[in-house]
């Protein structure tokens, strides 16, 4: 019996054969990423409890395996899979979607959430409290895990909490002598061997009693300061920022997380959505200076929407739309596990196209009818910028009050949504994501490469809005951008003109950003996209001396020992 199979024996013992997955075809909706990246592993194992993924674990650095954590796969620089070539060591990737339970805990301020416990869950269960979570669009929307948005120090688009962040949670990591190790600093008494430990947490078995009143951070406490600093030369948030670098916060995969300690967020009694529209970028750099530096309520929200962008998600992105307004965010996994299974099945039939499950929901979203309210439209035909401003409570007369004296005497205007209406336009902007990416695999043949830019530009900038060097502009067939105005991170999806090369594009660009002090990525990780600044290397070599988990990631060494 080979090494390779003699491990896969050992994990179908440990967890049941139906949970290892062997099959080329079936491990790919777990090897590729959602967005980005792809490359071979040895197998996939899918844990049931938390007792079973340190078993797991042990199998793996026993027999000097490299390890990948992932949760949802739902990241865009491709962070959670294998990429490329490259490595010295047989990959296994532990998917922990089946660990999903979520514990209440102080009467509902916090919460533990298992490794594979997800946001949509977690809002859910939180109602009931009166609670919400960190992230309640956005990445909810698309089925992502709660100890994915903690491991990126994910931001979103809510604007007082910043990135998730916590200095509580339960993990394993591989020591420098190559020893695997738990570390609990969940600050829950929950037992002393590492079996206890997580067979205590697997059970819900401990006491209010065995909460301790930590006084680590379960978030960030200092955002809602840093986002009115609106005169500062450094962005609000990104990736690389070393105030938010610890244990699991920032990890990206360097560690094993069984589990962390979060704070949870009082529900607004009200809500109300303003959709505002100008044809004059600086009229929005004015209006976000001003209610950042001078509301006593800042906002919930406010995600922008460039026209472009709002052109190509209505008609690219319907289908996504339709499938979460009629069906829940809760199916959107499966539908991209089908997704991914019908390309797997048109790549092996020479007869089928490229990118089948693209085409098909592309011709079947054409017989729907105009998803968009009325009023929007309009707004469509009247504005290049549109940004969806969501106030609450008594920052809602606030803003009224405010938006009607502001454009009186500045271009453009705004209305205040219905529930329907705001509800529409809050998901059509998170329904662009995925615009570009279906353009691009419905026009392959006439296009180049593809590249997005998660970018964080200082909190002073005014001239957010980006205005490329001709020779770089040139060089772009399409352009689409899409962020979270207020703290100033844009999202700008780029499709190349066919015969450019990507590489030599990106390069210009990012010295383009770094020109202007912003800071990339900023919400979405350095996966393999991006090249990791010395604050995130040094954090990942301190978590992980000989370089077990997720080798490669954000253009490291994917050797042992960082060789």
């Amino acid at each position: 019996m080979n090494k390779e199979l003699k491990v896969i024996k050992q994990l179908q013992s440990l967890i049941g054969k139906k949970y290892v997955i062997t099959d080329e075809l079936s491990k790919e909706p777990y090897s590729k990423g959602w967005r980005y990246g792809e490359g071979h592993a040895l197998a996939i194992a899918k844990p049931g409890k938390l007792t079973e993924m340190w078993k797991v674990l042990q199998v793996c650095v026993r027999e000097k395996l490299i390890v990948i954590m992932q949760a949802a796969n739902t990241g865009l620089t491709g962070g959670s899979t294998p990429f490329g070539s490259g490595y010295d060591r047989p990959i296994l990737i532990i998917n922990t979607m089946r660990i999903d339970d979520i514990q209440i805990i102080n009467n509902g301020n916090q919460i533990v959430g298992l490794a594979g416990s997800t946001l949509y869950d977690l809002e859910k269960k939180l109602k009931p409290y009166g609670k919400e979570p960190h992230s309640v669009i956005g990445s909810t929307s698309i089925g992502a895990s709660i100890v994915g948005g903690v491991c990126n120090n994910s931001g979103g688009s809510l604007v007082k909490r910043g990135p998730a962040y916590t200095e509580l949670a339960l993990y394993a990591k591989v020591n420098k002598y190559g020893k695997l190790e738990l570390v609990n600093e969940l600050d829950i008494n929950l037992g002393v061997t590492p079996e206890e430990i997580l067979s205590n947490l697997d059970e819900n078995n401990y006491s209010n009693t065995d909460v301790i009143n930590s006084q680590k951070l379960a978030s960030d406490d200092k955002y809602t300061h840093i986002i009115r600093d609106i005169d500062s030369k450094t962005p609000s948030r990104f990736n690389a920022d070393s105030r938010l670098l610890y244990g699991a916060s920032g990890s990206a995969g360097k560690i094993a997380v069984f589990a962390v300690r979060l704070d949870t967020y009082d529900l607004p009694k009200k809500n109300q959505v303003f959709y505002v529209g100008s044809n004059d970028d600086q009229v929005f750099s004015k209006l976000r200076r001003e209610i950042l530096s001078k509301f006593k309520n800042l906002p919930t929200a406010g995600d922008y929407l460039h026209r472009d962008c709002y052109d190509a998600a209505k008609r690219y992105s319907k289908d996504t739309f339709v499938v979460i307004e009629k069906l829940g965010t809760k199916f959107l996994p499966t539908l991209f596990e089908l997704k991914r299974k019908v390309d797997l099945i048109s790549k092996k039939i020479p007869l089928l196209p490229n990118n089948l499950s693209d085409r098909i929901m592309q011709f079947l979203s054409n017989f729907w009818p105009n998803h968009l309210p009325k009023r929007i439209e309009n707004y469509r035909d009247i504005y290049e910028h549109h940004w969806i401003i969501e106030m609450s409570d008594e920052g809602i007369d606030e803003a009224r009050v405010f938006f009607k004296k502001f454009f009186q005497s500045n271009e453009g205007g705004f209305f205040e949504c219905t529930p329907r209406e705001g509800n529409k336009a809050i998901l059509h902007r998170f329904s662009a994501a995925s615009a570009y990416g279906r353009y691009h695999a419905l026009n392959e043949h006439k296009l180049g490469g593809m590249m997005t830019i998660d970018v964080a530009f200082p909190r002073n900038e005014k001239d957010w809005f980006e205005k490329l060097p001709k020779e770089i502009d040139d060089m772009f067939e399409m352009k689409l951008y899409y962020g979270h105005l207020f703290c100033h991170v844009l999202h700008q999806n780029y499709i190349i003109k066919k015969g450019v090369n990507p590489d030599t594009i990106k390069e210009k660009l990012l010295k383009y950003y770094d020109s202007r002090g912003a800071e990339y990525p900023s919400e979405h990780n350095v996966g393999h996209e991006y090249i990791a600044k010395q604050s995130l290397k040094k954090f990942y070599r301190q978590l992980d001396p000989t370089n077990t988990f997720n080798p490669g990631i954000g253009g490291t060494s994917k050797l042992k020992n960082w060789n």
